[in-house]
């Protein structure tokens, strides 16, 4: 059984949300990175790129397959997860300690469009 945390909001697409302030940290849940198996590189934004919710900011490769990343906040990204990028495998470690990007989110309405880790279970077990 994956893990999932309370303190986040989750996408239908498996990216997970930690709000602290009106900065999100992104990030890829514990039950995607089991589907993708091993993680060997993370495609991810630029400091300064504007994300939108909905639209792809990266990817994922794993041995298994690349799977895009959708951003679950609309914002500026004021950080992205430099440790990745040598050491990818770090989300398949630990998926919700290994955050991806930090956006200072534009409307944080967007929010609400977003599971609580109930709703995002019933969605891993479907």
């Amino acid at each position: 059984m994956s893990k999932i945390l309370d303190d986040r909001k989750y996408a239908d697409s498996h990216e997970w949300v930690k709000l602290e302030g009106d900065v999100a940290s992104v990030g890829i849940s514990d039950y995607a990175q089991h589907a993708l198996g091993n993680i060997v590189y993370v495609d991810m934004p630029e400091v300064g790129d504007e994300v939108t919710q909905g639209e792809d900011f990266g990817a994922v490769e794993s041995v298994k397959a690349a799977s895009d990343l959708i951003s679950p906040v609309s914002g500026e990204v004021i950080e992205v997860n430099e440790e990745l990028v040598d050491k990818p495998e770090l989300i398949n470690e630990d998926a919700f300690g290994n955050w991806i990007m930090k956006v200072k989110i534009s409307d944080p309405s967007e929010l609400d469009n977003l599971m609580d880790a109930d709703a995002y279970k019933k969605l891993c077990e479907e």
